[in-house]
């Protein structure tokens, strides 16, 4: 039986304090790709594509000598290639899925494609000859439901009001820090744990999140907070009043009440319609619906076909490092010989399993990263105030706080520049990234490795900010579905630049590398575009309104422009007229609840 919405609302610390530890280790640990790939290779999956005498690690410690070779590591690769194209792809039906359904029955989905993700992957290593085609299953389920524990994690945060912003950082960064999980795995593993008997375990785990889905997820998606006042709606469910008036219609117009009077006074020139809220009451019938934004003109905006260009181009770059680190970091130990002695194939396995152990546990970084880009997408949110909508802009400019030449600072322009500079970042750190891979130095990997990370960290948060800056809030989700399945198709292209450096350029990553380096200088057209489009928008908010936008009314009035009888009897200041369209507002609603 599904908890009830004010249950879960009792529960909300607990759903989240478990919600981070699901996402950190079982969300998208597929992007600890290099540390799985380890263990699948020692456990000698499919290990029947290489020749005997090319076994790599027949002379050292390792508890099977199976061989290894290119072939295996194109098809291992093309597995992953699949897990990761799930783990984007899926997530504009799933958006679709869970507003239709709600999150309970799809996180319990995603647990129990975990658990069979891992189960497979033990059957898998059993009998590597036969049955190492079960890889591709296992890495298709573990990246579907690595998707499906996140997007759901995503809603709790909206049972946090103003701590929301707080909480999708934490949900975020825990996903983006997943990928620690295979590294740590891998220590496990090294210390002599059976393979199997880490995977039986894990699977075992993931049945645990099926169960604390089901006895404390409702069946109900997490209204927005400015949908729903949690424990105000708790207290009026059961209220109903007579003559079918329900709590529930009670609950709506004293909110819309609420919501008006805690609003700033409007300025008198706006006249009494100013104080009639849409929803209140009588006056839901005079107001005008806004003229919806068509979805094609969103689908077919240049900042959107730009961000697409981006985002997949930044999809790629860090997908490809992730599935060809391993390689990279091999030909940086042989400088490309073909032959390798025992000696230096000892000295390969070693410091790629160091390496690789560093990268995974640099993974936390992204629970610092993701808090970062935040704060760089909400800087000086605060201090803005709305567009102007037929009268003064800025609330503070009518009682005087400021001076008549001050320009208000508006949400739309100041979201805009948060944008600008959130790419502007993150374009130049993965530049930086791209330069640290053409240099062939193994101690500057580590500073690779950051700058992996905290690019990793920051381009969804950016893109999403952007996302909700510019575009209606309703097609806000299905925006963001479309943007990563195009990243995710984007992503594909990564299986055949792995081939072409194992292939035809022998390992050498460097014509790869260079050639990715040139592709992410065309993420910085995305913030030049914005620049000129900022600009746009801000002659457009500066344009001169109906109650002239530039020079908003002061108060006190100046004496010079009231007149002679300006001395002798002061005007009557706008909050006192306030003050009684407030009062008549609350009788109005008042009246619309009371029965007749």
């Amino acid at each position: 039986m599904a908890p009830s919405l004010a249950r879960a609302f009792r529960r909300r610390w607990w759903m989240a304090g478990t919600a981070v530890l699901e996402n950190l280790f079982f969300s998208a640990v597929l992007l600890g790709w290099g540390s799985l790939l380890l263990m699948l290779k020692r456990e000698g999956v499919y290990a029947s594509l290489c020749p005997a005498e090319n076994s790599s690690n027949a002379t050292g410690d390792a508890p099977r000598p199976w061989p290894s070779c290119d072939r295996q590591d194109e098809m291992l690769n093309l597995g992953f290639t699949v897990g990761s194209f799930l783990l984007s792809a899926t997530t504009l039906p799933l958006g679709i899925l869970m507003d239709r359904f709600g999150p309970r029955p799809l996180r319990m989905l995603g647990s129990a494609c975990f658990a069979a993700s891992c189960a497979l992957m033990a059957a898998a290593t059993q009998d590597p000859e036969a049955l190492s085609p079960l890889i591709f299953l296992a890495l298709s389920l573990n990246g579907f439901a690595g998707i499906c524990l996140t997007f759901t994690s995503l809603t709790l945060p909206n049972m946090f009001g103003n701590l929301r912003s707080t909480f999708m950082a934490l949900m975020i960064g825990s996903y983006a820090s997943s990928a620690i999980t295979f590294p740590g795995i891998k220590l496990i593993y090294e210390a002599g744990v059976p393979f199997v008997a880490i995977m039986s375990t894990w699977s075992g785990l993931a049945c645990l999140i099926f169960l604390n889905c089901a006895l404390n997820w409702p069946s109900e998606p997490f209204p927005a907070p400015e949908e729903l006042d949690y424990r105000r709606k708790v207290k009026l469910a059961g209220l109903a009043l007579d003559h079918k008036v329900s709590g529930d219609r009670f609950y709506s117009h004293i909110s819309a009440v609420g919501q008006r009077l805690s609003q700033k006074a409007p300025s008198l020139d706006q006249g009494a319609d100013a104080f009639l809220a849409p929803q209140d009451g009588r006056g839901a019938s005079r107001s005008q619906p806004e003229k919806a934004v068509p979805f094609r003109k969103s689908l077919g905006s240049p900042i959107f076909l730009w961000s697409l260009l981006t985002m997949g181009l930044t999809q790629l770059r860090i997908i490809f490092y992730m599935a060809a680190m391993n390689k990279m970091l091999e030909f940086l130990v042989t400088r490309g010989q073909e032959h390798k002695t025992g000696e230096l194939q000892q000295r390969v396995a070693e410091t790629v399993g160091f390496y690789s152990s560093v990268f995974g546990a640099m993974q936390l970084l992204c629970l610092v990263t993701c808090p970062l880009i935040g704060y760089v997408m909400d800087w000086r949110i605060k201090d803005c105030v709305d567009a102007p909508a037929g009268g003064p802009a800025n609330g503070d400019a009518r009682s005087g706080a400021v001076p008549k030449s001050t320009r208000p600072r508006y949400c739309k322009t100041q979201k805009l520049t948060n944008a600008i500079s959130a790419f502007t970042l993150t374009n130049l750190l993965l530049v930086g990234f791209g330069v640290t891979c053409l240099t062939d130095s193994l101690p500057l990997q580590f500073v690779t490795f950051v700058l992996h990370t905290m690019v990793r960290g920051f381009f969804h948060s950016a893109c999403g900010g952007l996302y909700a800056a510019v575009f209606p809030s309703g097609h806000f989700g299905t925006l963001t579905g479309l943007q990563s399945l195009s990243s995710a198709v984007f992503a594909l292209l990564q299986q055949p630049l792995f081939m072409a450096m194992v292939g035809p350029l022998h390992g050498e990553p460097f014509w790869v590398n260079l050639g990715l380096l040139l592709c992410s200088l065309l993420g910085f057209l995305l913030p030049a575009y914005l620049f000129c489009y900022r600009a746009r928008v801000q002659r457009e908010l500066a344009a001169p309104g109906p109650v002239g936008l530039g020079a908003p009314p002061r108060w006190p009035p100046d004496v010079h422009t009231q007149g002679p009888q300006a001395d002798s009897q002061p005007a009557e200041p706008p909050w006192a007229a306030a003050r009684g369209a407030r009062a008549e507002l609350l009788q109005d609603a008042l009246r619309a609840v009371s029965p007749p």
